[in-house]
């Protein structure tokens, strides 16, 4: 049984809303603030990483 990979999204704001997709089978919209000092954030409903696009190959989750 494999797992499909959470999807990852290049963005250009260090701040961002995540509600899923999907319309109704999403989940509730949060905002997330991505920290300068990683470049990147994971929403904890959904898994999707947010990598800011200015980030120095700091795609890597820790």
């Amino acid at each position: 049984m494999s797992v499909e990979a959470p999807e990852t999204e290049i963005v250009d704001s260090w701040r961002i809303a995540c509600d899923g997709g999907g319309g109704a089978l999403g989940h509730p919209r949060v905002w997330l603030q991505i920290p300068r000092e990683t470049g990147w954030v994971e929403c904890g409903y959904c898994d999707k990483k947010y990598v800011h696009r200015d980030s120095s190959g700091t795609a890597e989750a820790g």
